[in-house]
């Protein structure tokens, strides 16, 4: 069940943008929007707990590309030299 005290999403969003956007104090956040700067920094505590989530999945995202990349850059010298080495043969011939 939703808390009914809870502020809706769309408040919280612009108060953490009013805050790291236009640099706005928490003090100031809250005055604009009516609601407590308390209220205010947790929201932004909120919103960079939910940051670190994303930045976690997207260094494990990194490093996966990145180990995929040297193995398809592995595969391309392989095949260069293999190019290379069926050149020499049929040079050869």
């Amino acid at each position: 069940m939703p808390n009914p005290f809870a502020y809706p999403e769309e408040l919280q969003a612009e108060g953490v943008r009013l805050y790291r956007e236009e640099g706005m104090s928490f003090r100031k956040v809250a005055d604009q929007l009516g609601v407590t700067a308390p209220t205010v920094q947790n929201w932004v505590r909120k919103a960079e707990a939910g940051n670190h989530v994303d930045e976690a999945s997207d260094k494990a995202e990194i490093r996966r590309l990145q180990k995929e990349l040297r193995r398809a850059q592995q595969e391309r010298d392989i095949l260069k030299k293999a190019v290379a080495f069926f050149a020499r043969e049929s040079e050869d011939r």
